[in-house]
């Protein structure tokens, strides 16, 4: 049997020499997957040896992890706020910002959250199950123009137990007329022009949740529009953009009319998260 410790090093080494970024992490991840324990066990366990049926599994991982493929792919899930949620090639690979943005949100309603919530572009479901699960009393709805990212965003709905919700197909509010206190949305925003130039990882995902048109804003200001007419009186927006999108996109906003905006940094300091208070004639 090869000693784990043995096996960590020569894993990381193979890993960097493929262009993976925090290697040891990644390989760390890949080794505590395959034992069925949690990483920082492994600190525990170095002197111990791999039977050669794991060590091929994790070869294979290793391998696949060098190619490009994404360690939340390889892992086939992911923690995002405490809940455990499936991630695959369906949708886009749920990120810290955007966990961020659920944890700001939750923080910012505090014990008031809204009635009636709208995750547009759901993908895997993350926002709208994050908000679902802490706002128990409130009617959360999961809304995608990909079936295949609703088929993921069901299968996390009922893994957390939440197989009632509302999950529907809809091209933005093609297909929703009632009115929400609050909608939350991480639409595609990367520039057409900027995609091939993205990492491996990420061009992994559904090119439909990356490609926010010319200058990555097409669909944002498609929503910002239509939204209106979808918000209660004294409800909000928030939305998640890019790095260098907020104040643009804020700014886009107030021409519109949206009251109260109000451009939020994620944890980096990156100004990337636009909220706002409906039209006052919407």
């Amino acid at each position: 049997m090869k000693p784990l410790l043995e096996t960590l090093r020569a894993g990381t080494g193979y890993l960097e020499k493929h262009g993976v970024e925090e290697a040891r992490l990644n390989m760390e991840h890949l080794l505590a997957h395959v034992l069925g324990c949690r990483r920082l066990d492994l600190y525990l366990r170095f002197g111990e040896g791999l039977h050669e049926k794991d060590l091929e599994i994790l070869r294979g991982l290793t391998k696949r992890r060098a190619e490009g493929e994404p360690l939340q792919h390889l892992l086939g899930t992911v923690d995002f706020l405490g809940n455990e949620l499936v991630s695959d090639h369906r949708a886009l690979i749920p990120r810290p910002e955007t966990e961020y943005l659920c944890d700001l949100l939750i923080k910012h309603y505090g014990k008031n959250p809204p009635t009636r919530v709208l995750d547009m572009a759901t993908g895997s479901g993350c926002i709208g199950l994050t908000l679902a699960t802490a706002w128990k009393e409130s009617q959360v709805i999961l809304a995608d123009i990909s079936e295949e990212a609703l088929d993921l965003a069901r299968l996390n709905a009922s893994r957390l137990g939440l197989e009632g919700m509302q999950i529907l197909r809809s091209d933005l509010f093609e297909k929703i007329s009632t009115p929400f206190d609050l909608i939350v949305s991480n639409l595609p925003y990367i520039p057409r022009g900027e995609i091939p130039s993205l990492s491996r990882e990420v061009q992994r995902d559904p090119i439909l949740a990356l490609d926010g048109g010319p200058d990555g804003l097409d669909i944002v200001r498609r929503f910002l529009a239509d939204a209106p007419s979808r918000l209660t009186a004294g409800a909000a927006v928030a939305l998640e953009v890019g790095h260098d999108q907020g104040h643009v996109t804020a700014e886009h906003t107030r021409g519109l009319g949206y009251t109260e905006v109000k451009v939020w940094a994620d944890l980096a300091g990156i100004e990337r998260f636009v909220v706002a208070a409906a039209p006052l004639l919407a």
